[in-house]
């Protein structure tokens, strides 16, 4: 039986990975189908504290998973199919049929981004096509931009990004937002914003180039095409955090993400760390922060359970 098992080998994973290893825990990684998170699909990261020229997000989880393996910790790979935390030990049942059994558990599965699901919008992802204007704002200085989506999340992308692009265009399908009233009227009266209604985005330019140059767009309710021009593309439709497995095994919200206390589930000895219980900041530093939180919580657990 495993101390601890932890699944996930983002930011907040691989932190924990290395605290909880640290403390001769020998912890179990499990890394599922994105190993390294949704860091490995961003080129430059540069707000990342300890690295002043920036760093390639893949570089970056890379050695946050070497450091955890070198004091100890053990990764397997595998997607979580289901968890019994019932009672004791955990149990983990792997898509494998592989079933772990365990004292504690970090549940570090993140949330991903969800997408209109274009070809050539996946295929530009991490080179001018992102999710997050807080994490890559500040690449397009000076350049055009559009921002998808209509809820508060769009809006708050679009208004940070006037500190940065030349221009914003708002992407929107139908002909209001679903925002909040505060934070659509930022938007409309915003010199450097422009919105586009019943739009929607048929295809991202140019990926045989390798980077964003525009998006092909139509109207819904004309059918008129037209491509404009754009150095980024910021989908801001929403996260849905990775929890299927967890579903009325853990607490979680209507959203799906789940509720802790500084880091603590409903679950004696269960703990989750970044963006899985983060629908707020969903950046690196605060999903390692709160991996080492989970990890500090599970040496008490274990210490108090052995005592």
């Amino acid at each position: 039986m495993e101390k601890v098992i932890i699944l996930g080998t983002g930011a907040a994973g691989l932190t924990a990975a290395l605290y909880t290893a640290r403390a001769n825990l020998e912890p179990l990684v499990i890394e599922g189908l994105e190993p390294g998170g949704q860091l490995t699909t961003t080129t430059d990261v540069e707000n990342f504290p300890g690295f002043p020229e920036g760093i390639m997000g893949p570089e970056l989880m890379d050695r946050m998973r070497k450091q955890a393996a070198r004091f100890g910790a053990n990764y397997t790979s595998g997607l979580v199919s289901e968890i019994e935390v019932a009672g004791r030990p955990l149990k983990i049942r792997l898509d494998s049929g592989v079933t772990y059994e365990a004292t504690t558990l970090i549940i570090a599965t993140g949330a991903s981004a969800k997408y209109l699901g274009l070809a050539s919008e996946q295929a530009l992802i991490g080179h001018g096509v992102t999710s997050c204007a807080t994490c890559d704002g500040a690449f397009y200085r000076d350049v055009p931009v559009v921002v998808i989506g209509g809820g508060d999340t769009a809006m708050e992308e679009a208004v940070f990004l006037t500190r940065f692009a030349s221009k914003v265009t708002l992407i929107h399908r139908r002909d209001t937002f679903r925002a909040s009233k505060i934070m659509a009227d930022r938007v409309l009266g915003h010199e450097k914003i422009e919105v586009l209604w019943d739009s929607v985005v048929e295809e991202v330019l140019d990926p045989t180039r390798k980077e964003v140059t525009g998006v092909r767009v139509r109207n819904v309710k004309t059918n008129k095409e037209f491509v404009l021009e754009a150095k980024g593309y910021f989908s801001a439709i929403g996260h849905k955090p990775n929890t299927n497995p967890f579903v009325g095994k853990i607490d979680m919200n209507e959203q799906g993400y789940l509720i802790t206390n500084n880091t603590c589930t409903n679950i004696e000895g269960v703990y989750a760390a970044g963006d899985v219980q983060d629908p707020v900041y969903r950046q690196a530093v605060t999903a390692a922060g709160s991996g080492c939180m989970a990890a500090l919580e599970t040496e008490r657990f274990i210490s108090g359970s052995e005592s």
